[in-house]
């Protein structure tokens, strides 16, 4: 019989001093069957799961294979729901002589002890809670399992996950993911084991992986990138972050390696900025001075994906900052990231970059040398339907980000700088006043630059009419030359 020493019943085993040799809950149900009809007791059977694990003498044991206990063929094993589900959750704990204690339950109840099923027999109180901690184990893996996506031309399985389960809850909490993922091929991985979905068929084998190392998931960044900016230290709670997420499932989240790091900077004062602006928005009596001056004075931000000058990064993916060489003569001002630029972190990448594109290809630019940005470095939207739709900036964000533009000014310190609509006007010039009629296509010097302004080419993309949309594109071009001839070295 399957799951018994050298092929013969669990019964005979026994009965030779040899031990139960098993593997799986239903090798130890077809042995303990065998073993419960010859009227077996639970301290003549040694249950193991590998060759090696019995005594010195039960290995050496060369008993014939015989049954050498009389069976009783008139006894009827009637064993109930209940008890039956119990001990195949159980046999998913992982404790010592767990194959052992699993068949004494059902000595017990095949002798008329039917305390075993309740919670305040000794027995009944062990077998309830391996299976409570069973149940524990699916739902943190549930809760914690983490699938990452590889690239499509890796092939299948297009996303997979590693985790580390205390208990042996792989097979149920792979048919879990199988009814709920459809027909995507996905794959768990374990020290122990791997299951494989095809998107029909679930497949187990051994283990495939040596750790989340293992996974290339190019989204991941993007994924950190965005946990990173919705952290709020002000609303931190160390005591029941830990009591919500066990610290051994930590290691293997994506994001379990930031946390650390944002906890030690809340306590080292992010806590402080993160809460001004709210304490700002209590009510109570009118004090007669600017709000400027009311805040606290705080250090500059080293990075821009720290900048809490605005309330923009509340909502936003993540802060884009500008591209481009350091020693560009030339540098396009934006208003601010749309919907994509948010997710890539990078300017001008959405259907408005590819406009752009076409008109500085048009004129001639090369974008490789040209250094790209935004007035405001955060996306501001407002929700309609599903979508993220563009919102323009206040004045107060644009002076907060005023900081940012300034740093690259002074950085790459163009010859040019094209500001692309009012909102990049006001921004490049610092006169929330400026109107674009007046200075556009006409190039002029400030602060020891050359300033040219042409339309946004997210104007150009809704400006109804194709006569409008050619006249606004020619704008762009004509601008885009001028800043060419403007930047060029003097012969």
């Amino acid at each position: 019989m399957g799951g018994t020493a050298g092929g013969v019943s669990a019964a005979a085993s026994a009965a030779a001093g040899r031990p139960v040799l098993v593997h799986s809950f239903e090798q130890w149900r077809h042995a303990a069957r065998d073993l419960l009809a010859h009227k077996v007791p639970p301290h003549a059977v040694q249950w193991i799961s590998h060759k090696d694990d019995g005594d010195l003498f039960s290995q050496g044991a060369q008993a014939p294979a015989t049954d050498a206990v009389q069976a009783d063929s008139t006894s009827t094993m009637r064993i109930p729901r209940q008890l039956m589900d119990m001990l195949q959750s159980a046999a998913c704990c992982r404790v010592p002589n767990r194959w052992a204690f699993l068949y004494l339950v059902l000595w017990c109840w095949q002798q008329g002890e039917k305390d075993v099923l309740s919670a305040a027999d000794q027995d009944g109180a062990r077998l309830y809670a391996m299976v409570k901690a069973v149940h524990r184990e699916e739902h943190d893996m549930h809760a914690y399992i983490r699938f990452r996506e590889r690239r499509e031309d890796a092939g299948p399985p297009r996303f997979v996950a590693w985790f580390e389960p205390a208990h042996d809850v792989l097979p149920q909490v792979a048919r879990h993911f199988a009814s709920r993922m459809g027909k995507v091929t996905w794959m768990i991985a374990t020290p122990e084991a791997s299951v494989l979905w095809d998107g029909a068929t679930l497949h187990s084998t051994g283990p495939l992986m040596r750790g989340p190392e293992d996974i290339d998931d190019a989204g991941e960044a993007l994924w950190l990138t965005y946990y990173r900016s919705i952290f709020n230290p002000a609303r931190l709670n160390a005591d029941l972050m830990h009591g919500h997420i066990p610290t051994r499932f930590w290691k293997n989240l994506p994001e379990g390696a930031l946390v650390p790091e944002m906890v030690s900077q809340a306590a080292a004062g992010a806590r402080r900025v993160g809460q001004t602006h709210s304490v700002g928005q209590r009510g109570g009596a009118v004090i007669p001075i600017s709000a400027d001056q009311a805040q606290p004075q705080r250090d500059a931000p080293s990075t821009l994906d720290q900048c809490r000058r605005c309330e923009l990064w509340q909502h936003a993916t993540q802060a884009v900052g500008g591209v481009g060489p350091v020693e560009a003569r030339i540098m396009l001002v934006g208003e601010q990231p749309g919907d994509q630029e948010d997710l890539a972190g990078l300017p001008f990448v959405g259907p408005a970059g590819q406009l752009l594109d076409r008109a500085m290809a048009k004129a001639e630019l090369d974008r490789r040398t040209i250094y790209l940005t935004n007035a405001v470095k955060h996306f501001k939207w407002e929700p309609r339907g599903k979508r993220r739709m563009h919102k323009t900036p206040a004045q107060r964000e644009v002076d907060a980000c005023a900081y940012w533009l300034g740093s690259e000014l002074a950085q790459v310190r163009p010859e040019v700088v094209v500001a692309l609509g009012s909102t990049a006007l006001k921004a490049v010039t610092g006169n929330p006043h400026a109107t674009l009629k007046e200075v556009l296509g006409k190039p002029f010097l400030h602060e020891g630059r050359w300033v040219v302004v042409v339309y946004h080419p997210s104007y150009i993309l809704r400006v109804p009419g194709e006569d409008m949309k050619v006249q606004a594109f020619g704008v762009m071009v004509d601008g885009f030359r001028q800043a060419r001839e403007l930047a060029a070295p003097a012969p």
